[in-house]
């Protein structure tokens, strides 16, 4: 028997996800975003949703343009620390010892130690309470060569991502691969 627990935001697991901008005084930022995911196949899109408080609203705002990173579990602290501390106040680069490098696709930069990375030029957004969701047309991908398998294309163990518990808050790794995306249900299409 299920339970009622109230409409919450626990959809499980969510993808720990470091968004990239630059502010108005072009100082590279990075934010942790809770909400975020893949929206649209054509125009490849992917959308992340953040409070107007941030630091990073105001640069998406300004710049048209961000990057969206899959946090690898290597990196989590830092990701991590991305989420709480304010671009408005600190380097977070500096205090974090990541290295920001400036896209030559869009108008923001990325993170050269995480493995994966797309950049996005803003395409909308709308406001949807206490968050506003950014669109993002995904315009690159860029990945590390040693995190690519043979059809190149991203390597989720060579990636290993972080997931996040929403409303537990806690922070998972990769587990074990289940089997193949629409190959593993084709057996009960023979019942």
């Amino acid at each position: 028997m299920k339970k009622s627990i109230g409409a919450q935001t626990v959809l499980l697991p969510a993808p720990v996800l470091v968004v990239g901008t630059y502010d108005r005084d072009g100082r590279p930022n990075a934010m942790t975003v809770a909400w975020g995911g893949m929206c649209c196949s054509r125009p490849p899109c992917v959308d992340i949703a953040l409070r107007k408080a941030t630091h990073t609203y105001q640069s998406i705002i300004d710049r048209k343009a961000f990057t969206v990173h899959v946090t690898p579990e290597k990196y989590l602290t830092e990701a991590d620390y991305f989420g709480i501390a304010s671009g408005r106040d600190i380097d977070k680069f500096a205090v974090t010892g990541l290295t920001p490098v400036r896209s030559d696709i869009v108008d923001a930069p990325y993170i050269e130690e995480f493995p994966f990375v797309l950049e996005c030029r803003l395409v909308d957004f709308m406001d949807l309470g206490s968050h506003t969701q950014f669109i993002g047309e995904i315009l690159d991908v860029k990945i590390d060569e040693d995190a690519l398998d043979d059809s190149m294309l991203p390597n989720i163990q060579k990636v290993r991502p972080s997931v996040l518990t929403p409303g537990i808050r806690e922070y998972y790794g990769l587990g074990e691969k289940l089997g193949r995306a629409f190959v593993i249900g084709k057996k009960l299409r023979k019942k």
